[in-house]
């Protein structure tokens, strides 16, 4: 399995996505700003992922952390986290259960030693990344029932074991109709301007051994409409109460020429990804990256100077668009503001790391 983060004796150490599919090459980061940093530069990316980055770099600057200084820093630590990334709901989750620990430990005993709490938080980031790995393999199980053997598979951005612990969401469902051993084929859209499915889900399938052909953005329509795509699968950085999503710009686009063409498009997050206090698509934040992604490819500028660029990283896909939602305890389906509440015992409680008492079963 490709080990996208870990903790190594003090130290976080992730798979730097910004060389790959050329190079494989891993950065140590020793202090939370060099986490913040990989955040920032997209070294690591994908919603869960950079949830679980966070949730290192925070224990990471706890160890840091001088005793008298501890509680002061942590929080300083937790709201520079939240400056990285505005779409992705698992960062702030992430930062939501840190935070929890954080307080059960200091709550716990008034002589707890700084020591004590170091172990914890660092325990509390290891869990967050189990969880995650774990929740990723349940939604394999539950979503490769949607594919059938022989189904072409089309694809946005990257969901996969690079975005995530490890494993992956929508490429977690394809992994997992893969190894039930059936044949499969993915169309792999490029994804302008980072190309994250031309260099990060085609490396990840190459390297699965799982058939794929890269198209640009533009060819899917065509595809489409040509009856050459079975089904549509992609990720989330963030599920609005009532199922809209955000995800990777370009993804609207496609949730549109999908309906038109009467194939299925299916979201696959953890419930860590619905954000409940958003009430609808209108309410998430849209993260704007800067320019030069758009006017510049490796670093040559491809427009004329002086021009300038539009570089909103997610759109939103209105729940209309989509057909079931794939998570950890079960596919929702429309209604999907009723069935996402119901998936839920108390949104409180799970964003404190509580599992839910109850699933919904799929239909």
């Amino acid at each position: 399995m490709i080990k996208t983060i870990s903790w190594n004796e003090g130290a976080v150490v992730m798979i730097d996505q910004r060389v790959l599919p050329h190079e494989e090459r891993y950065l140590t980061c020793r202090t939370y700003q060099d986490v913040i940093a990989a955040i920032n530069t997209m070294a690591i990316r994908g919603a869960p992922a950079v949830g679980i980055a966070a949730a290192m770099g925070i224990a990471l600057g706890a160890l840091n952390s001088p005793e008298k200084k501890m509680k002061e820093d942590f929080y300083s630590i937790c709201d520079e986290f939240s400056r990285t990334r505005p779409t992705a709901v698992n960062l702030f989750w992430a930062i939501d259960r840190m935070k929890s620990r954080f307080e059960k430990e200091i709550a716990s005993t008034p002589s707890v030693k700084a020591d004590a709490v170091k172990k914890a938080l660092t325990e509390e980031a290891l869990r967050i990344l189990e969880d995650d790995i774990e929740a990723n393999r349940q939604m394999g199980a539950h979503g490769k029932d949607l594919i059938q053997d022989g189904d072409t598979i089309l694809t946005h951005c990257n969901a996969g074991a690079l975005a995530t612990g490890g494993y992956g969401t929508a490429l977690g469902v394809i992994r997992a109709a893969h190894e039930e051993g059936k044949k499969l084929h993915i169309l792999v859209d490029e994804t302008r301007p980072l190309l994250q499915g031309a260099r990060l889900t085609a490396w990840e399938m190459h390297r699965e051994g799982i058939a794929a052909t890269l198209i640009t953005d533009s060819m899917a329509g065509s595809f489409m409409q040509r009856g050459m795509v079975n089904l549509v699968l992609v990720g989330a950085d963030r599920i609005a109460a009532n199922g809209d999503t955000a995800n990777k710009i370009g993804t609207y686009s496609l949730a549109v020429l999908a309906k038109e063409n009467r194939v299925p498009l299916y979201v696959a997050a953890p419930l860590a990804t619905i954000d409940r206090r958003t009430r609808t698509g209108r309410g998430i934040p849209i993260e704007e990256r800067g320019e030069d992604e758009v006017l510049r490819f490796y670093g040559t500028r491809i427009a004329p100077q002086g021009l300038h660029a539009c570089n909103p990283a997610f759109d939103v896909t209105p729940n209309r668009y989509i057909t079931a939602i794939i998570t950890e305890k079960g596919i929702i389906t429309k209604p999907f503001g009723r069935n996402i509440k119901d998936i839920f015992v108390g949104s409180a409680a799970y964003r404190q790391g509580a599992r839910p008492k109850t699933s919904y079963k799929p239909e």
